[in-house]
């Protein structure tokens, strides 16, 4: 019997795993802000709150990894867009090869329970 509490919260730990990664690839082909990062985000159904959203952009910057510059709008405030920065290029590169790592050691254990 399948427990969907117990998946979705299971799901729910997988995003947030991958909530970094995710955002340093966006960034990698272009500058967003806030709001269009958590837009992509749901276009790939990786739901994310953004409440989640805003500390893990202020962590990756302290550390480095990404920068911001106001820009002005036409549709409100000024937005806030964030860029990655050659340091987040480099901690990308690092959670490709991870990303690659992982994925193809779960397919080999998937492959071989169906076997």
């Amino acid at each position: 019997m399948e427990n969907t509490g117990i998946i979705e919260n299971n799901k729910t730990q997988m995003r947030r795993g991958v909530l970094e990664y995710s955002i340093l690839l966006i960034l990698a082909a272009g500058d967003e802000y806030a709001s269009s990062i958590i837009q992509k985000m749901k276009d790939v159904n990786i739901i994310v709150a953004e409440g989640t959203i805003y500390p893990l952009l202020i962590r990756l910057k302290k550390l480095g990894l990404l920068n911001y510059r106001w820009e002005e709008s036409t549709q409100g405030p000024p937005r806030k867009y964030y860029m990655i920065t050659e340091l987040g290029r480099g901690q990308l590169a690092g959670l490709d090869a991870a990303w690659d790592e992982l994925s193809q050691g779960i397919e080999s254990i998937r492959n071989a329970s169906r076997a």
